[in-house]
Order: C-alpha cells, then sequence, then structure tokens
C-alpha cells in the first residue's frame, strides 16, 4: 500500500485493549528516550519510536507482526510496515481515542456533579467516575491525596478539564467574570475577554504552552472524571515524574513528604505552568515570550487577604557611657527618684572641680560622689524598652493553624491522652485581637560589646477577605535536630454550615442583603451592577427584558446572597494522615512521617455520600468520622459561591 490515507484496516482485529494503558509517560521501550513522536502497539501495548524505516516502531512490526499503531501525542492511528494512516472516523476506534485523551464539553462539565449512575471499565469493574484510586508509586500518597482533594474543587477542576479545548479556555479562565465586563459595557466585540471580578487580572494563555506540571495535572484530572477508561484506577506517572524534575528531587518516589508543604508547592507551580506571575521585588522582570503576566485560576479560587500585625520588642541595658550623659545634661529626674531627700539640683551633673586626690574630700563631698556613683549605677543597668508596631496588608493560599501539644503526663491506665479541640478555638489566631507566632528571643550585637539587644516578635493577625475555597492546614509535624514528632490532637469541626463571620473584618464593615422594595426600585443598570459584583455577570449578561433581569436579582438576593455574606462554608475535602500504633511509644524510634499514612474524604454532591480514598481503595464511610479524624488538610466552599460559567 502507498501512505495515503486508508479507510479501513484489515488488521483492526487484532487489537488486544486489555494490554493497553496510556497512564505511563510516552517514552520509547527500546531506546529509552522520550520525543513527541512515541507511538503505542495496540496489540502489545509497548511504546516505539518513529515509524519510518530503521525505526524501533518499523522494526517491532516487522519482528512480531503487530501492525496497529497510535501516535501518544497527535492521536492518529498508523498501520505498520504498510505505513498509512488510518482513517480518523473508524468507529471502532473511538474508544482508544477517548481512552488515550478524555476530552470533555461544557455540558458535560455542568453534569459531572450530578451523575449517579456507574460505568464499567474492560473488566466488568463498577466505578464512579472521579472517585477512582490513585496507583501509589513507593511513598506517593501524599501526592494523591492532594490531587484527589484537587481534583474536587469545582472551579479548579473545571478548568483544567476543558483546558486542552482552545476555544473553551478563555471560556473557562475566568468563568462568570468574563461576561462581568459585557454586562458592565452592554458588549463583548464578538470575543471575551479574560477578567476577574478582584483586582487580579487572569493571564490566558495556549494548552500548548503550560508548563509540563500543569499539563500533566490536568490530564490526570480528566483522566479521573472519564468514563471511557479501560481500567477503573489512574496510575500518576507523568505527574510524578514532572513534579520531581520541578522539585529537583524535593518530591520524588520513595520520600515521603508532608502534604501541606507539597500543596503549598503545588499550587505555586500551577499558578505559575498557567500564565500567572511572580512579584520578586529583588529582581529584575525577564520579558518572556507569549507569556501574560497576572492572576490565575489558582488565585481567582483560593486567594484571600490578611493584615498582619507585627510588634518588635527590643529591650537593652542602658550602658555606662549613656548613663554618664545623660548625667551631665542635667535632664534625668531620675536623680530625684533615688533620692528623694535630696533637693540640691547640682547632683544631677557632675563638678569639673572636684578633687579625686586621697584624703582631700570632706565628708559632704564624699557622700555627694557616693551617690553620684550609685546614681550612674542605678541608671546604666536601666532596661531600655522600645516597641516599633508594622501593619502590612498580605496575601494566602492557605491558613496554618497551630493546634494545642499533646499533655505531658500519662493517663492513670498508663496511656497517652490524646485531647480534643474545636476548630473555632484554634483559629483564634485569626481573630484580630490575640498575639500568636511569638519568635524566639535571641541577642543581637551592638556596638557596644558590653550591651546586647533582645529582640523579641509577635504576631497578630485579622481576615479582610475569604476566598471562595477556603484551605485550612493544621500543623501537625515539628521538626527539631534530632527527629520528627507528630500532634495527634484531634481537631473537630462540622461538615456543613461552618460560620467564619467573626474572624472576618472586611474594608468598609459588613455589607447588608437589599430588601426586596429596594431591588425593585433599583434601575436597569444597578441591577446588572448588583449582579456583576457578586460574580453573576453572566446572569445579566444574558438578561434580555428589565422584568427577566429583576426576577434574577430577586432571587439571587434571597437565596445565594445571604450565604454569601454570611461567611459559611461547607467542607469539600479533608486529608488525614494516620500512623501505625507502636509509632510514638517510649522506647521506640519511628519517625512518624515516614512511618504514615495519608487517606482524603470526598463527598459525592448528587447523593451527599462521603468516600474515603486511600490509593487505591475508595470506600463509603460516615460524616460523623470525618469530623474526629486526624485531619490534616481542610478545604471547604462558601455556600452560595458562584461556579464557573462553564
Amino acid at each position: 500500500m502507498t501512505s495515503s490515507s486508508s479507510s479501513s484496516c484489515p488488521y483492526l482485529d487484532t487489537i488486544n485493549r486489555t494490554l493497553l494503558d496510556f497512564d505511563f509517560e510516552p517514552s520509547c521501550s527500546i531506546t529509552l528516550e522520550s520525543s513527541p513522536h512515541i507511538y503505542g502497539c495496540l496489540v502489545c501495548g509497548k511504546f516505539f519510536r518513529g515509524k519510518g524505516k530503521q525505526t524501533p516502531a518499523y522494526t517491532h512490526s516487522v519482528e512480531e507482526g503487530h501492525c496497529v499503531y497510535v501516535h501518544l501525542t497527535k492521536g492518529t492511528f498508523w498501520c505498520l510496515p504498510d505505513g498509512y494512516e488510518i482513517d480518523k472516523t473508524e468507529p471502532s476506534l473511538q474508544d482508544i481515542r477517548l481512552a488515550l485523551h478524555p476530552t470533555f464539553t461544557k455540558h458535560q462539565i455542568q453534569t459531572l456533579d450530578t451523575q449517579k449512575e456507574l460505568v464499567r471499565d474492560l473488566f466488568g469493574r463498577r466505578y464512579l467516575p472521579g472517585y477512582v484510586g490513585l496507583n501509589n508509586l513507593n511513598k506517593t500518597d501524599y501526592l494523591n491525596c492532594v490531587v484527589q482533594a484537587l481534583g474536587h474543587v469545582r472551579p479548579l477542576r473545571d478548568f483544567f478539564l476543558l483546558a486542552p479545548n482552545d476555544d473553551n479556555v478563555t471560556a473557562i479562565g475566568n468563568g462568570a467574570a468574563a461576561s462581568n465586563d459585557a454586562a458592565a459595557t452592554g458588549s463583548t466585540n464578538g470575543k471575551r475577554k479574560m477578567t476577574t471580578p478582584s483586582s487580579l487580572s487572569t493571564a490566558t494563555i495556549p494548552y500548548e504552552e503550560f508548563s509540563p506540571i500543569a499539563k500533566c495535572f490536568s490530564l490526570l484530572l480528566r483522566n479521573m472524571w472519564s468514563p471511557h477508561r479501560f481500567k477503573s484506577n489512574v496510575d500518576p506517572h507523568m505527574l510524578v515524574q514532572a513534579v520531581s524534575v520541578a522539585s529537583n528531587k524535593r518530591y520524588h518516589v520513595g520520600q515521603q513528604a508532608e502534604a501541606g508543604e507539597f500543596l503549598s508547592w503545588l499550587l505555586h507551580q500551577l499558578h505559575v505552568g498557567v500564565g500567572g506571575s511572580v512579584v520578586r521585588p529583588s529582581k529584575k522582570k525577564k520579558k518572556k515570550k507569549n507569556r501574560k503576566g497576572g492572576g490565575s485560576i489558582v488565585h481567582e479560587t483560593f486567594m484571600g487577604n490578611v493584615e498582619m500585625t507585627t510588634v518588635v520588642t527590643r529591650r537593652k541595658r542602658r550602658g555606662d557611657q549613656a548613663a554618664l550623659v545623660m548625667l551631665n545634661e542635667g535632664g534625668r529626674d531620675a536623680v530625684t527618684m533615688h533620692d528623694n531627700n535630696n533637693n540640691n539640683s547640682e547632683v544631677a551633673a557632675f563638678d569639673e572641680d572636684d578633687d579625686d586626690r586621697a584624703g582631700s574630700d570632706d565628708e559632704d563631698t564624699m557622700e555627694r560622689k557616693r551617690q553620684k556613683r550609685e546614681i550612674l549605677k542605678s541608671l546604666a543597668d536601666e532596661t531600655i524598652i522600645d516597641e516599633e508596631e508594622t501593619v502590612t496588608e498580605t496575601q494566602f493560599l492557605q491558613l496554618t493553624l497551630d493546634i494545642p501539644e499533646k499533655p505531658l503526663f500519662k493517663d492513670d491506665d498508663g496511656g497517652l491522652v490524646i485531647p480534643q479541640e474545636p476548630l473555632v478555638n484554634v483559629l483564634r489566631k485569626f481573630d484580630g485581637v490575640s498575639f500568636s507566632d511569638v519568635l524566639a528571643m535571641h541577642q543581637q550585637t551592638t556596638e557596644s560589646k558590653e550591651d546586647g539587644t533582645i529582640v523579641s516578635k509577635k504576631r497578630r493577625y485579622k481576615l479582610k477577605t475569604l476566598p471562595n475555597y477556603l484551605i485550612l492546614h493544621l500543623s501537625r509535624f515539628k521538626r527539631n535536630g534530632f527527629f520528627v514528632e507528630k500532634n495527634p490532637t484531634i481537631v473537630m469541626f462540622p461538615v456543613k454550615n461552618f460560620d467564619l463571620s467573626s474572624y472576618v473584618f472586611p474594608e468598609g464593615g459588613r455589607k447588608e442583603v437589599p430588601t426586596e422594595d429596594q431591588v425593585r426600585a433599583m434601575s436597569t443598570k444597578e441591577l446588572k451592577k448588583l449582579l456583576v459584583d457578586y460574580g453573576r455577570g453572566d446572569v445579566a449578561n444574558n438578561a434580555i427584558e428589565k422584568n427577566e433581569l429583576l426576577q434574577h436579582c430577586l432571587d439571587f438576593v434571597s437565596t445565594s446572597l445571604p450565604d454569601l455574606l454570611a461567611d459559611k462554608y461547607d467542607l469539600v475535602a479533608n486529608i488525614t494522615h494516620d500512623i501505625p500504633a507502636e509509632v510514638g511509644r517510649e522506647g521506640t524510634k519511628h519517625n512518624p512521617l515516614e512511618e504514615g499514612s495519608y487517606r482524603c474524604h470526598v463527598q459525592h454532591k448528587a447523593t451527599g455520600q462521603w468516600y474515603e480514598m486511600q490509593d487505591l481503595e475508595v470506600t463509603e464511610t460516615m460524616p460523623q468520622l470525618i469530623g474526629v479524624s486526624e485531619s490534616y488538610l481542610l478545604i471547604f466552599e462558601r455556600k452560595g459561591a458562584v461556579l464557573r460559567n462553564t
């Protein structure tokens, strides 16, 4: 045959779908090299480079008689060694195409959280898309749990599911905010501009320019939510390798890590990988081609604002020289404080005519000198306290909470008492009143070797704005110079209606919900502005008549707006860390981080059922057990939060 396209291939019946696994990195099994032109044999499932003569794929087709191949990057099908492309519309190959590169439409994404039907893989196993197990590649359970949790944050999930669709990236990249400008200006000029409701400007870059981590994360989420899998679990090989390379093997196979630190690192990598900018004041900004600076879907989803008040207290000894100068200037009232009976102001200063020779002083002069020496010593030994207060406002992607330490003594039965603490008590760190995070005092060398300055710092945090998706990191692990300790304190929290209004102090005070009469009295422009301000610009733009727009505003004010202004949250995902029973006992030397394992809890929105996922195991669980587990990472969703326009 020639290299022209053929509508049918006589070797399609040789395809063995049970041996196909596209979760691995596309690299040649012979030369071990990775290139854009790697082909997968659909008969044995192995990967080979090239399709021309003298290439491993061509040699394999001749020696083994395996003739049907798929281009792992482009998704085209080829027949070797004949060298012709199989027609893209071949019906028998559509399932392989969907398994290789799962794609989603906007309509499919809108129905992801409402699907209840289970699907089957090639082996007859039933699974629920989005609630599948991830293979543990030797201590990569921390990565699996973080991916499972982020895979159920709807704006982030929807963005990466639609990312490969070039016509959908711009639309989902902003969601409702893309139509906010259209509603405000009254025109879209035929295009949807990428902006956000906040001051951030969400960047848009083509999917081909995403970083390797962002591409692998998108592919992994699409495999997790795909109903066309050949097997009911997913192997995160490509993401693990991309993470290892980007972190310089800080997060590598065989090395356990803290899920909280990894989540922070991964969110930053995803932010930069999809076109977000990084501000480095100390370095000059380097211009990158085809890169637009600004925010990203990560910042738009998880970023909040917190006001941090830092009080720096400096304590130091006054010193002999400073005390002498103070006495000579005569401006010290402490002389009278030390000698209340002496009303002679001349004591405050040294007399240059004093005769210091032995036997030359009378009793009054000796007494005056003794008083001056005592006053000088007292002034020199005094501690000068200087406090400096600075207020800065910064942004955060997750809040780190310090939990109470476990008790030092054992109970009556000889076992350790594991304390329980409500989450509202742990959140006192951000009540805007309590000072916390007291840094250790340290000695600073000054110009005088005799005097040292002791500096102590304490901070107070006040939340200004909270994101639609709030990440709470319970700091359980502490490292010292010898080993790692874990705090087993159980932090109890509600799964639904978690009220954080008492911890938020917005600028200008909290807004009030307008009444029905106030909404009816608004003009068309004011009605649109009301919807745009709260991320409902898509609804304002689609409304044609004022009566329709008014009805949308009334429904929004009566249902969603009260929850938005009340700062109430529902749990989306919970990551826990468990350790074996013998770890942590006296006389045993174990690393709780290395010996332990992670689990993740997520909820199925359509049925309300909670699932516990630990690597390949996916089981049902009760919400009562989630609130009393050793939670490590919590992701909450604001009630009434506006979904991105998918």
